[in-house]
């Protein structure tokens, strides 16, 4: 077996190097930078064990399906689901592309037919469900702007689509707000969305009750300490109130996101204006909310026809 410390194998640099790319140069999240990294730190080992040989460059450039394979075994065994598998192996094309960028060569892989993955419907929460949500989250904190952040934010999620990260991301500087706001989504790209006045006000509650100094570049939603508030303590305050409420397991922050989306749908919006308001690249990811609509359907016509 091989040494496996990064000074034994030139291709721990390569994934160093590509993991400041992303950063850097790609601007993806830093989930999606430490989700990559490791998947090529985790390569490399791989290759160390299975070849027995210092893992470089060139050995990057050669692999075989075999070795692909390997790796996804052994991933696999660990308990990965085809999902997950998925985004491994895309993880795993994209690191090799970089190295051969890297080298000045084309990347050749080897055929290998990526894990089939069943794309699920999301499940919507109801209007009524996600207002109850985000006004228990408010209601269970004791100190009153925690109470005020919290709202916020989900009135975030449902009223305007936002991403977790979106809104975590916001600044001070959409103050003072107007009908809209502009967000900075995914890849850096921005948007324009609509801000209710129910949503307004809950922003303009949270402003007025932070202890903190809110200056244009700073984090707009903190934590009990002053830093910048993490998605972890959102995600948490949900998964608490849903069990309070009694509502479904996948009634999560990103459930609001859908949720905004389907009853947007339902309600005559066109597929490409609903693509611009979620901030997505292309129209197909949006055309799945077709399904989730008809799905919402089927389930009023099973729950209330009388021969359902």
């Amino acid at each position: 077996m091989t040494d496996l410390l990064p000074s034994a194998h030139p291709a721990f640099a390569l994934a160093a190097a590509w993991e400041e790319y992303l950063r850097h140069n790609r601007r993806r999240s830093d989930h999606t930078v430490r989700a990559y990294a490791a998947t090529a730190r985790r390569l490399i080992g791989f290759l160390a064990q299975h070849r027995g040989e210092t893992v470089d460059s060139a050995m990057l450039l050669h692999l075989d399906a075999g070795d692909l394979r390997g790796f996804l075994a052994q991933r696999r065994q660990s308990g990965l689901a085809n999902a997950s598998a998925a985004r491994e192996m895309s993880a795993v094309r994209a690191f090799l592309a970089f190295v051969a960028d890297t080298a000045g060569v084309p990347l050749t892989l080897p055929k290998m037919q990526s894990p089939k993955v069943e794309r699920r419907v999301p499940r919507p929460v109801a209007p009524a469900d996600a207002i109850a949500l985000a006004e228990d989250v408010a209601d269970a904190q004791d100190v009153p702007w925690v109470a005020a952040r919290d709202l916020a934010i989900l009135l975030l999620l449902y009223g305007a689509g936002l991403r977790v990260g979106e809104a975590l991301s916001l600044t001070p500087a959409i103050f003072p707000i107007g009908k809209s706001v502009r967000v900075t989504g995914k890849r850096n790209k921005t948007r324009i969305v609509p801000i209710l006045p129910k949503l307004k006000t809950a922003l303009e509650a949270y402003r007025d009750l932070c202890p903190y100094p809110l200056g244009r570049d700073l984090p707009l939603f903190r934590g009990v300490r002053g830093g910048a508030l993490g998605s972890d303590v959102v995600r948490r305050t949900v998964r608490h109130a849903r069990h309070r409420l009694g509502l479904h397991g996948r009634t999560t922050p990103h459930a609001l996101r859908h949720s905004f989306a389907t009853h947007l749908l339902a309600r005559g919006a066109d597929l490409r204006s609903l693509q611009e308001l979620l901030g997505h690249a292309s129209l197909s990811s949006t055309q799945m909310y077709t399904a989730v609509d008809a799905a919402h359907l089927m389930d009023v016509y099973r729950n209330a026809h009388p021969r359902a």
